[in-house]
């Protein structure tokens, strides 16, 4: 798609941010207040906080996809890497490489910081996303756990 460019989210973003990020949860079926989004929107305009985002944009400058990451050590590789927290596209924009640009767009500033590696992890269910990660990465064998605090 030609006409879409991979930019920083910016507060012009925020009305298209919002929506995406509420689509977001609806699809992981997670209940998520205004207040919540309201928080993530302000760690990643915060210079301190690490939470940095992306938006996709088509040629009108709508957002239709947006990623949130973050730099995580790997102490075991004494290195950094890049965690892909969040990754949604606009459903009427699906299949038309969104989510592909916006990984790449990733992989760049990954290389930019001089990140080793670039880390995320879907739904088992998730299947169309799954097919676009297995075409632009590799699946690794580990497993997720998690201790609810």
């Amino acid at each position: 798609m030609s006409e879409l460019r991979i930019v920083p989210l910016e507060e012009r973003h925020h009305e298209d941010w919002n929506r995406l990020y509420a689509g977001y949860a609806e699809f992981y079926r997670v209940t998520q207040t205004q207040e919540m989004r309201d928080r993530v929107w302000s760690w990643i305009h915060d210079p301190g906080h690490e939470t940095r985002a992306f938006v996709a944009e088509d040629a009108n400058g709508r957002a239709v996809g947006l990623a949130h990451y973050r730099p995580f050590a790997r102490p075991l590789s004494a290195t950094t890497g890049g965690y892909l927290d969040d990754l949604f596209v606009d459903p009427q924009m699906r299949g038309q490489r969104v989510a592909d640009a916006l990984i790449a767009a990733l992989a760049e500033e990954g290389r930019r910081r001089g990140w080793s590696v670039i880390r995320w992890i879907t739904a088992e269910d998730n299947y169309r996303g799954r097919a676009v990660y297995d075409r632009v990465a590799k699946l690794t064998p580990w497993r997720t756990y998690d201790i609810a605090l």
